[in-house]
C-alpha cells in the first residue's frame, strides 16, 4: 500500500515520491502496490475523480482534478473505483416499496429488534462492530480487518462525534447481527471554525448538533447468516424514523465498491444517486 499522497501540480514529484514508496515495498518483497489509502482501506482512501465541486464530508479526502492527471501520467492503473451514494432519507417516495415490506417483517418473523448504541458502552459496541465486519467484508476487494488496536482508537475517535440517533445496533435474542454506524458531518462544524478555538470556535463545536443537518453512513453492514432477513431493510427504515425527527434529513452513503453489486442495488432502491467517485491505483513490478 501507498498513501497520504499530497502534492503540488508537479509530475516529477509524484513520480519521486511514486519511486521512493515502491523501493520500499520492493525491499520487502512485495510485487505491486495499490493506493492512496491512509492507512488502509478502513481509513480515507482513493483520489476523487468526480464530485469536486461538493464539500467532502467527514473521513472522505478531496483532491482538485490534477491528482487523477498525475496518477495516470505518472503509469499508475485503475484498480478500483469507490462510490458515495447521496440519500434524502427524508424522501420515502423515492423508496422502493419492498424496502418497507421487509423492515416491516424484521421483528414478527425473525425475532430481530433494532436498537441504538450506548455512549457509555460504545467501545464495547465496537467489538460486535467489529466481528460483523471481518467476518461480512472478509472477501471485499482490499478488506483489512479491524484488530483491537484499531478498535481502541475507533472508539475514541467516534466519541467526538457520537450521536445516539444514529449509531444502530440490530440484535436477535441479545446477539448482535447488524450494525449502522452513521456519523453527523462534523466538518459543517469544522468548517465554521476555520481552524480557531478562540475566540469562539470551540463554542461552535459544542453547538455543533445545531450546525450539521447531513450524515455519512460509514457502514452498515449484517452477518453472513442473517443477510436474508431484512436487516438491511429494517437500519435502513430506521434511518428515515430518524431523518423525520432530527435535523439531519439526508447525507451520503458509502465509500461502496464499484463491484459490490448487492449495495449499489441497494442504493439504487433507496432512491439515491452517485455523486462522488474515487479512484485506487496499482503498479505491479518484478521483485529483485
Amino acid at each position: 500500500m501507498f498513501g497520504f499522497l499530497e502534492l503540488e501540480r508537479d509530475l516529477e514529484a509524484l513520480d519521486a515520491l511514486l519511486e521512493a514508496a515502491e523501493g520500499w515495498v520492493r525491499a520487502r518483497g512485495c510485487d505491486r502496490m495499490v493506493g492512496p489509502m491512509d492507512f488502509s482501506m478502513n481509513d480515507e482512501a482513493g483520489v476523487l475523480i468526480e464530485g469536486y465541486e461538493r464539500e467532502p464530508m467527514v473521513k472522505q479526502p478531496w483532491h482538485p482534478p490534477y491528482y487523477r492527471e498525475l496518477c495516470e501520467a505518472s503509469g499508475l492503473a485503475k484498480a478500483m473505483d469507490l462510490y458515495m451514494w447521496e440519500l434524502h432519507v427524508a424522501e420515502r417516495d423515492q423508496v422502493l416499496p419492498v424496502i418497507w415490506e421487509l423492515a416491516d417483517k424484521l421483528e414478527p418473523e425473525h425475532g430481530i429488534t433494532i436498537r441504538k448504541m450506548s455512549r457509555r458502552r460504545l467501545r464495547k459496541e465496537l467489538d460486535a462492530f467489529a466481528r460483523i465486519y471481518n467476518e461480512a467484508w472478509s472477501e471485499n476487494w482490499g478488506f483489512v480487518p479491524y484488530s483491537k488496536k484499531d478498535l481502541d482508537q475507533y472508539a475514541q475517535e467516534l466519541q467526538l462525534v457520537f450521536d445516539r440517533n444514529w449509531f444502530m445496533v440490530a440484535e436477535r435474542n441479545g446477539e448482535t447481527v447488524g450494525v449502522a454506524i452513521t456519523v453527523p458531518d462534523v466538518n459543517q462544524a469544522l468548517k465554521r471554525m476555520n481552524g480557531r478555538l478562540l475566540p469562539l470556535g470551540w463554542w461552535r463545536f459544542v453547538r455543533k448538533g445545531k450546525l450539521i443537518d447531513r450524515v455519512r453512513v460509514g457502514f452498515l453492514g449484517v452477518l453472513p447468516a442473517y443477510q436474508h432477513t431484512g436487516v438491511a431493510a429494517g437500519l435502513y427504515a430506521e434511518h428515515f424514523r430518524m431523518a423525520a425527527s432530527t435535523r439531519q434529513k439526508g447525507g451520503e452513503m458509502g465509500w461502496i465498491l464499484e463491484t459490490n453489486t448487492a449495495m449499489n442495488r441497494g442504493m439504487e432502491a433507496m432512491g439515491g444517486r452517485i455523486v462522488k467517485r474515487y479512484r485506487m491505483y496499482e503498479r505491479e513490478f518484478v521483485r529483485p
